[in-house]
């Protein structure tokens, strides 16, 4: 039996529309509806307590819009608040760390270096989630919080960007790292950036592991992909949005809310 609901993702802000686009390209006629909570962005420089109580009211407001199948696309949600989302949703929940490891592992290499937030590499989730499938691989986990706010600025070519990737990843050049996991989902929006201050290093982007990870818990939407939508809240700064998202998803965003959270003050 066909199952036209939709898809239900959330961020602290655009990152997460990475995951969506991919998600999107891999699962054509399936309808999303993303949340992303601008007007408490960033989440990678708050508490725990602070991260689960945001991201159980984003979940709530979710379910309240009846969802299939949640993604947690915020790697700080996911490193700190995975557990109280599981138990808090009837439906099937898919964070981002656990496929990403999946993904790091895969590449084969053995040196591999880890970018995200305060919180995300703090938690040493993706540190955790490598040693568990692969403990010989050597894991190096370094803090990047400055590349949010220039992806969310559309700051990811320029000099600012540069100047920025070089301060935090040259060290990665002296520990001769083979692969970098993306531990953002702000961060692919600075892929060309990174690729070239890290060249010959594998970029692993979990967005395509997650899709791995959704197939299975998919019952097709069985809709022509033309009935399929993108349905995009924000809880601040719906236009400036807007104009982001478009430009890095490469297509109109069908609609755009804005909207309050409940409980997440």
């Amino acid at each position: 039996m066909s199952d036209p609901r939709p898809i239900g993702v959330f961020d602290s802000g655009v990152g997460g529309l990475t995951v969506v686009r991919r998600l999107r390209e891999e699962f054509p006629r399936e309808s999303f509806l993303f949340l992303g909570d601008t007007a408490r962005l960033p989440y990678g420089t708050k508490s725990r307590e602070t991260v689960e109580r945001y991201s159980l009211a984003n979940v709530g407001f979710l379910l309240a819009r009846d969802v299939k199948l949640l993604v947690v696309a915020c790697n700080t949600a996911s490193a700190l608040a995975l557990e109280p989302i599981e138990k808090m949703s009837p439906v099937p929940v898919v964070g981002v760390i656990e496929p990403g490891a999946d993904a790091a592992v895969a590449t084969g290499k053995k040196r591999i270096g880890v970018i995200g937030t305060e919180a995300t590499v703090a938690s040493g989730a993706y540190v955790r989630a490598i040693a568990r499938r692969a403990p010989d691989r050597e894991v190096i986990a370094r803090a990047c919080p400055l590349f949010v706010p220039l992806a969310e600025e559309g700051w990811t070519e320029n000099p600012v960007a540069r100047a920025t990737a070089e301060i935090y990843l040259a060290p990665f050049r002296e520990e001769r790292i083979e692969a970098l996991v993306l531990g953002c989902t702000h961060y692919p929006l600075l892929k060309t950036t990174i690729e070239a201050t890290l060249p010959g290093v594998v970029l692993v982007d979990s967005a395509d592991a997650v899709c791995e990870a959704v197939r299975p818990l998919l019952t097709p939407a069985r809709r022509n992909e033309d009935e399929s939508e993108y349905h995009v809240c924000v809880t601040d700064a719906a236009q400036r949005f807007r104009i982001v998202a478009e430009r890095f998803l490469g297509r109109a965003i069908d609609r755009l809310e804005h909207v309050e959270i409940t409980g997440a003050g």
